[in-house]
């Protein structure tokens, strides 16, 4: 089975996946990387203004075969 990468970077902070997962194709590997934005998503915080990830999808070979991109941009709006 393909081994599979999902880095992640928040702006500031990078983390490379060092360990993978064994998943069957791309498509697998496409629903891995959306059960972990939905992760991100939920650790989001209304801390501040915007937040921005980045996830990048590397195949066994190191090749870069998917991103993904998850952004939170709050703005106060004036009531009327």
């Amino acid at each position: 089975m393909p081994l599979f990468y999902i880095d992640l970077h928040d702006g500031t902070n990078f983390i490379r996946d060092t360990q993978g997962f064994d998943l069957p194709d791309i498509a697998a590997a496409q629903a891995r990387l959306v059960q972990v934005m939905r992760r991100v998503a939920q650790l989001l915080d209304a801390v501040s203004d915007r937040q921005d990830y980045l996830a990048i999808v590397r195949d066994q070979n190191g090749k870069v075969v998917m991103r993904a991109t998850l952004t939170l941009d709050l703005e106060e709006v004036d009531a009327v």
